[in-house]
């Protein structure tokens, strides 16, 4: 990091924490975050952002961030902005960043803070939302919950459903390959290939088969269109360069098919999918990968009680299972976990696991 970055201490705050001194320990905590799963790069420019705020650094854009209402964590306010320069980056338009992402030393406060004015008008709209953090490498866990869940004895015929799916990368997780811990899932001539570092046991090996993969988000992109899938690289912390590479797959892919992505929210796709009929012989799955934390409250508790009422009517035959992959910032890592039912009311922890699915750790044996 450049001189001006220094290692924080990650400080515990909930994620929902906001009001006084929230904004300042929200970016010295995604630092902290950033650092520990493999990110220096992105940390030096969470960093130096807030450092020039602190620095005096006074726009539009400065204050928006300083006097943020909602909770900075929850919101990922700083990657927010952070995706905002990358973007700059990316796309040529602030060429005195080079150094910065090309992890050479620099006066980091000094560059951000004069992008921050020079492009102030064009980085207050990423502000507005959420990071869209598409990663298809979190469809590991995914998969590894299917298996779970068919050595439990359920139906190995799953028929998926994703909230908060962005472009709809994982949907399309039935296209890809995945060794997990010896495991081998998916089709050999995938588009793309998987093999975690994988710690503990394998998960059962069973036969499984995707019968369909259906997804939301309330603001969904679109992969084959290039100024869309040019913002979700904005979102990919540049140090991981393979991702950038399943970015690319991944947009041949949705060219080849698109995923079945619509837009609305949360509660009324799970309310209205979970109000079709079911194929007795399929367990229905929904799932999400840090989705959760931007899911506004009343929608969380519409998701929750959609899901609770259905699973009271879940059947052998037509069972029903939650599982998602969210991130725990006590320890830096992110769990799977997974809800069936009948039988399963609570959740099971079955991973720990790599932000982008680099490493699982196996807990479900």
């Amino acid at each position: 990091m450049g001189d001006s970055a220094q290692r924080p201490h990650y400080e515990k705050m909930h994620i929902d924490t906001k009001g006084d001194g929230a904004v300042g320990k929200g970016f010295r905590n995604q630092v902290a975050y950033c650092l520990n799963n493999g990110a220096p790069i992105t940390a030096r420019v969470v960093t130096a952002i807030w450092a020039a705020i602190e620095g005096g650094l006074d726009n539009a854009l400065a204050r928006r961030i300083a006097e943020w209402q909602g909770a900075p964590l929850a919101d990922a306010l700083p990657l927010r902005i952070a995706g905002g320069l990358h973007w700059l980056h990316l796309t040529g338009r602030e060429p005195a960043l080079a150094p910065i992402y090309r992890g050479i030393g620099a006066d980091d406060v000094a560059i951000i803070a004069d992008a921050m004015t020079a492009h102030e008008a064009q980085l207050l709209p990423w502000l507005d939302g959420p990071p869209q953090t598409n990663e298809a490498g979190r469809s590991s866990n995914f998969i590894a919950a299917m298996l779970w869940l068919a050595g439990k004895g359920l139906p190995p015929r799953f028929e998926c459903l994703e909230i908060g799916s962005s472009a709809g990368i994982n949907l399309m997780l039935d296209r890809y390959h995945y060794d997990l811990g010896g495991v081998q899932v998916g089709p050999s001539d995938a588009v793309m290939h998987f093999k975690p570092e994988w710690q503990g046991t394998a998960p059962p090996d069973k036969q499984i088969e995707i019968v369909s993969t259906k997804g939301c988000d309330v603001a969904p992109v679109d992969l084959t269109d290039p100024n869309q899938s040019q913002r979700l690289k904005a979102y990919i912390w540049p140090e991981h360069t393979i991702r950038f590479e399943r970015m690319e797959a991944a947009i041949r892919a949705a060219t080849e098919r698109k995923p079945d992505l619509t837009k609305i929210n949360a509660a009324e796709f799970v309310e209205r999918e979970l109000a079709k009929l079911q194929e007795p012989g399929t367990t229905r799955l929904l799932l999400h990968s840090i989705v959760w934390q931007y899911v506004l409250a009343d929608q969380q508790e519409r998701v929750t009680a959609a899901m609770e009422a259905a699973g009271a009517s879940a059947t052998a035959e037509t069972p029903l299972a939650w599982v998602s992959v969210e991130a725990d910032r006590t320890v830096h890592r992110h769990n799977l976990k997974v809800r069936y039912w009948p039988g399963g009311a609570e959740a099971t922890q079955l991973t720990w696991s790599h932000a982008h699915g680099a490493d699982i750790e196996w807990l479900g044996n």
